[in-house]
């Protein structure tokens, strides 16, 4: 049976145990070169539409926050505008107050007048009833 094997292994068959353990280091050592070459492609392609999506989608982003910024800075421009005619408004009205202040001091000075002559009217009413309740005692007697 020795002689056997060596005439197998001579003429380049191997018995059956080796054959499979050598068929299988063959596979693992000689890989198909054009299957590895097709399959790197195809990552890369994959690789290449992956990221040209995420720099889609950052670029899409920017754009969206340069759109945001533009907007708001549009609005503070309206606020800004908006409050420098209300300051604008706020002075012209100040300047009108300052201008009416000598009419209100008068104002509040004929209001005190009229409270006394009010106060004298009611103290000269009372007194006149006083008087006129004596003149009536008085004629009676």
């Amino acid at each position: 049976m020795a002689t056997a094997a060596e005439g197998l292994s001579e003429a380049g068959v191997q018995p059956a145990k080796q054959d499979t353990a050598i068929e299988t280091a063959e596979e693992a050592k000689e890989p198909a070169e054009a299957d590895i070459n097709e399959l790197c492609k195809d990552m890369f392609n994959k690789m290449a539409t992956y990221l040209t999506g995420e720099l889609t989608g950052t670029s899409e982003d920017y754009k969206l926050l340069e759109n945001m910024n533009k907007l708001t800075s549009l609005k503070y421009l309206e606020m800004k505008d908006i409050a420098i005619n209300i300051s604008r408004n706020l002075k012209d009205l100040n300047k009108k107050y300052a201008a009416l202040q000598p009419y209100l001091e008068q104002i509040n000075l004929i209001e005190e007048q009229v409270a006394a002559l009010e106060q004298a009217a009611y103290k000269l009413d009372a007194y006149s009833k006083k008087l006129e309740a004596k003149y009536k005692k008085l004629e009676k007697r």
